[in-house]
């Protein structure tokens, strides 16, 4: 079993709301694996259930072999699990150094030494350390809510479209901070809109259709395959 395991999940937002109609997935420690496929297929709403903002009508769901399913979000989080919404990621009012306060709410020790090791890890962010959030551009926003996350000090990173909206360079160097974080040991789930993008840098990747598993492989194979390429990478 992979440091995440999703088996037959089914998941909506309403009792008689199936988005999810029996989706797979899993994760290794230390990959980054994409979830892609057309607009609501149930990327995010995968994420959302993983993460405990949804409970999964069926199935299961487990961290390093213990099962997550149906638990309040901030247990899950403590466990290692952090998720980054797509929008809403940032407290927009308060500074950058009261954001990552707030990152580190659930497991308050320690988080001095922990900003202190975030703001050396990501030198944009301790420049503006004390300017409000909203003041950032939307990639900088994007870092600071993966660095808020990173407070809980996860095994696994859930992101959900995080080049959404971001001109091609910040994209591009937001998909470098993310390799960077995965390269420190933080498995990845990354649900992204961004298709070419995100196989290039994923180990392994799962294709989603109408709330069901359409097909996964290796990154690199999805990305060469000529009928992926049809349907999903505009080829």
């Amino acid at each position: 079993m992979g440091l995440l395991s999703v088996a037959g999940v089914v998941a909506g937002y309403s009792a008689a709301d199936e988005i999810l109609k029996g989706v797979d997935l899993d994760v290794e420690a230390g990959e980054i694996v994409a979830i892609i496929g057309p607009n609501g297929a149930g990327k995010s709403t995968l994420l959302k259930t993983v993460a405990g903002l949804l409970r999964p009508k069926a199935g299961t769901i487990a961290l390093g072999g213990q099962r997550i399913d149906g638990r309040p979000a901030r247990e899950i989080s403590t466990l290692g699990l952090a998720f980054v919404p797509q929008e809403a990621n940032v407290f927009a009012r308060m500074s950058v150094a009261e954001n990552l306060e707030m990152g580190g709410y659930v497991d308050p020790r320690g988080a001095k030494h922990k900003i202190a090791a975030l703001l050396e890890r990501f030198p944009m962010l301790a420049e503006k350390r004390r300017q409000a959030a909203r003041t950032l551009s939307g990639g900088q926003r994007q870092i600071l809510a993966m660095a808020m996350a990173l407070m809980v000090e996860p095994r696994i990173l859930l992101l959900d479209e995080p080049s959404a909206g971001l001109s091609p360079v910040a994209a591009e160097q937001l998909f470098a901070t993310i390799r960077a974080i995965n390269r420190e040991g933080v498995a990845i789930a990354m649900v992204e809109q961004n298709a070419h993008e995100a196989l290039a840098i994923a180990h392994r990747a799962f294709i989603l259709v109408d709330g069901r598993n359409s097909r996964s492989g290796a990154g690199a194979a999805l990305a060469a395959d000529p009928e992926v390429k049809r349907l999903f990478l505009g080829a």
